[in-house]
């Protein structure tokens, strides 16, 4: 692994109209080398094909299936995070103006040094801010 993907990053594996050169290269990469993300992951990728559900972006057979092709993809989830929530990802949630899910993938991102793939403006620049390498 040396990846932290946000969701945001992986939602262009499902709507290929957000899809790009770079974020298809980036599926390659967590296909070949795996990746790690927070436990909220799991609940903002199902929450990504709910809303797209409601917005007729993608079918709920459709949608089915993008998350049985997540479930096999090699992403590890975080299992220290959640200890980590009320102290160092308070912290960069405060400093960075970020939400706390956003600011969950920026202390992952920090806390092991891996690159950090997103699309969300704010984590981006928090994360250069930080000094970290982004993977987009």
């Amino acid at each position: 692994m040396s990846i932290v993907i946000d969701a945001s990053a992986a939602a262009c594996w499902i709507f290929k109209d957000e899809a790009t050169p770079a974020t298809d290269g980036l599926l390659t990469r967590v296909q070949d080398a795996g990746a790690i993300v927070p436990a909220l992951w799991n609940w903002q990728m199902a929450n990504l094909l709910v809303i797209g559900i409601r917005r007729a972006r993608v079918s709920v057979a459709d949608a089915t299936g993008h998350l049985a092709d997540l479930a096999l993809l090699p992403i590890a989830i975080d299992a220290e995070g959640s200890a980590r929530a009320w102290r160092e990802t308070f912290l960069l949630a405060q400093a960075h103006n970020l939400t706390a899910y956003d600011a969950a993938y920026l202390e992952l991102a920090q806390r092991t040094g891996f690159d950090l793939a997103s699309k969300d403006a704010d984590l981006c620049a928090a994360a250069k801010t930080l000094g970290l390498k982004l993977a987009l």
